[in-house]
């Protein structure tokens, strides 16, 4: 690196830092783009999502739905999804080689299950850029012919554009913020639901593909998969949730209501009819051996346990009281939220860089010419499913793009 000025410097070794720096690389000789990164290891986050298989976009084709994934930044990145959007990642990956599959709920994997075959294609396609790990950067002075990096080490590296694709992380932001941008102070996002003293706590790993998860004092609600475990909830109805509300959770100390329609597919009017039903025309049979819903068997007799009706109890002696009460199991059975429990495999914040200072079109910065950011840096964040990979990739390639002369 020594008196060596750069063309591109990208501060960063994550998915948006990796990918910006490949993308810059095509535009000059080897050897002019350096990516450095603080820790020993490049693309940790990659190596470790979707358990291990890397769930590396969605098959969400269309910008217009793409940009419904995304609780904040939805309106910044119309515009980059017609530049970059998934079926150009899935193009990108497949011209080396690599073949990604679609699952059911529309995520996209590598075929072979492995991320490290993503790790691979990434590190092969950045064989001409120059890559320092363990460079821990100290300061960033933006000069009349670029910057100068100031290296813990001692060493200066100078550069005529500069990428920061530092996610997250504290010192990434404060670089940021040295350099004139404004930082919305980061806030966990994606993450599942402590009921301390729940009910359900006993059915932990069972799970309903279809309920409807509430939070009134929000006014917020999510449909999908709910799953309940030793701690309370999880699955995609409650990390979505978290995600649009992680602002509002944070504010309140994780401390509210939440609300569950575990048979949403039915009204409460069908509901009572049913009900009727079976008090008419079943006598003999038991309330809690005898589901009038499609649920997994263990939550029904939990539900109407809950609705404060013996095990022994048969329809035909089923109380008007006693009636209400197990309609409020089914359709609006409340929990006390008393915390929360990140979500381990999709660990995501949303704040960062205020989206309002950087220029979506090329990802460079309103404030300082030349300087560019992309991925988590910025206060952009989705839900699960591939989509924060995918902004990754959309701001990393048009960061790339414009840094590299395009």
């Amino acid at each position: 690196m020594e008196n060596q000025i750069y063309k591109t410097v990208v501060i960063g070794g994550g998915a948006a830092g990796v990918f910006s720096a490949v993308k810059c690389s095509e535009y000059y000789p080897p050897g002019r783009v350096l990516l450095l990164e603080k820790s020993r290891k490049l693309l940790s986050k990659v190596k470790i999502s979707g358990g291990g298989r890397c769930n590396v976009t969605h098959s969400c084709f269309i910008p217009a739905e793409l940009v419904k994934n995304y609780p904040r930044g939805s309106r910044e990145l119309r515009g980059p999804f017609t530049q970059f959007q998934p079926q150009d990642t899935i193009d990108w990956f497949q011209h080396r080689n690599v073949e990604l599959k679609m699952e059911s709920d529309g995520r996209m994997f590598p075929t072979t299950d492995d991320s490290q075959t993503i790790i691979d294609c990434l590190m092969d396609a950045a064989e001409n850029v120059e890559i320092q790990i363990g460079q821990h950067v100290d300061k960033i002075l933006s000069e009349k012919e670029g910057f100068s990096i100031h290296l813990r080490s001692g060493e200066i590296v100078k550069t005529e554009s500069l990428i920061i694709a530092t996610g997250s992380v504290k010192a990434g932001h404060e670089l940021a913020r040295s350099l004139g941008h404004t930082i919305i102070p980061p806030i966990p996002s994606l993450f599942t639901f402590n009921i301390p003293e729940s009910p359900l706590e006993h059915l932990s790993g069972v799970s309903v593909e279809e309920a409807v998860v509430t939070l009134p004092e929000f006014k917020r609600e999510y449909k999908g998969p709910l799953l309940i475990t030793h701690w309370g909830f999880s699955g995609p109805a409650v990390l979505k949730l978290s995600a649009y509300c992680a602002k509002e959770l944070f504010n309140c100390d994780y401390q509210t209501i939440m609300k569950v329609d575990w048979v949403p597919h039915i009204s409460e009017d069908k509901l009572r009819q049913k009900i009727a039903e079976r008090k008419q025309n079943s006598e003999k049979k038991t309330v809690s051996n005898d589901p009038i819903v499609h649920l997994p068997r263990q939550l029904w007799k939990a539900l109407v346990q809950q609705a404060g009706i013996d095990g022994i109890l048969r329809w035909n002696h089923l109380s008007k009281s006693q009636v209400e009460k197990l309609l409020t199991c089914l359709k609006h059975d409340p929990y006390q939220i008393s915390g929360k429990t990140t979500y381990k495999q999709e660990f995501v914040t949303c704040g960062g860089v205020k989206l309002s200072e950087v220029n979506f079109k090329t990802m460079e910065s309103k404030r300082v010419p030349n300087l560019y950011f992309c991925g988590e840096v910025l206060d952009i964040d989705g839900i699960t499913g591939g989509f924060n990979f995918q902004a990754a990739w959309t701001t990393g390639w048009i960061a790339g793009s414009h840094a590299g002369g395009w």
